[in-house]
């Protein structure tokens, strides 16, 4: 008679097999991640194994929201909307300080939703890193709407003692301030962010979200058309030559005109002094 183990060997074997490169990508994600927070929020681990922690800013800086607890949050892994559904928010710019001891590249990755505003231009807010303007007017609803998971990847370069991001250097002394910067329109926010060691390609993407694809696809479509059209009022325009000189402009008749006065007050002159 097999035993249990006989018959649950295989199969063990051949999950590992299916499964093991999957499970490999989390555990080796969750490896490079060297701090992480869930804005507003309690601890979770996502479905990546990224633990994030509990806020630390709670009871000191801004205030926790859950109101996107009631909404099902797009783009967003089922298991994971709390990441999205929280956030931390302040009427002032605010940030967090993210301690890195090691140089190296890295990753800076920031989660928001907009789980309030309905229309765009309610809430636009910069980001910077250590005084460098990352974001610039970030609108949530405007770059994808309402109750949609919206992923901000930051590359970060630390190398000799210097910070490069988006092509700007600064002197860096082991400590990474990401500040959510205050603007025109209503306060800045975060709903969840983490720094990983690694390149942006490591980052797992957001699900698809057909809507935004396809107003990206029909704004690239409009880019492609305004530039086919550019081209060819260029290829129908009618070129004039050179352009046609000035009749006037070798007209001598007021170099004459002196002349011819000085030579009517001559003859009269000569004619008077004749008859003397």
């Amino acid at each position: 008679m097999l035993s249990i183990r006989t018959v649950l060997g295989p199969l063990a074997t051949i999950l590992l097999t299916v499964l093991g490169p999957f499970g490999a990508h989390g555990s080796g994600l969750a490896d490079k991640v060297i701090w992480a927070v869930n804005a507003g929020g309690e601890s979770h681990v996502d479905v990546h194994g990224i633990h994030y922690r509990k806020d630390p800013l709670e009871g000191r800086v801004g205030r926790a929201s859950d109101y996107g607890m009631k909404l099902p949050i797009l783009r967003s892994n089922p298991e994971d909307q709390v990441l999205y559904q929280t956030e931390r928010y302040n009427e002032d710019s605010f940030g967090y300080d993210i301690p890195i001891k090691e140089e190296g590249e890295y990753v800076l990755v920031l989660k928001f939703a907009e789980v309030y505003f309905a229309q765009s231009q309610q809430k636009v807010f910069d980001v910077r890193v250590n005084g460098h303007t990352v974001v610039k007017d970030l609108d949530i609803f405007d770059r994808v709407g309402h109750s949609t998971a919206h992923d901000e990847i930051i590359p970060i370069s630390i190398k000799k003692g210097k910070l490069s991001v988006q092509g700007e250097v600064s002197t860096f002394t082991g400590k990474l301030s990401v500040e959510f910067v205050k603007g025109y329109y209503d306060n800045p926010k975060v709903c969840a962010l983490f720094i990983m060691k690694g390149t942006a390609d490591d980052v797992p993407m957001l699900q698809p979200h057909p809507g935004l694809e396809k107003k990206e696809e029909e704004e690239e479509e409009e880019e492609e058309e305004g530039s086919t059209s550019k081209k060819q009022i260029n290829k129908n325009r009618v070129q004039s030559g050179p352009r046609t000189p000035n009749p006037y402009a070798s007209d001598n008749s007021s170099l004459m005109f002196p002349i011819l006065v000085a030579f009517g007050v001559f003859i009269p002159t000569l004619f008077c002094l004749c008859r003397l």
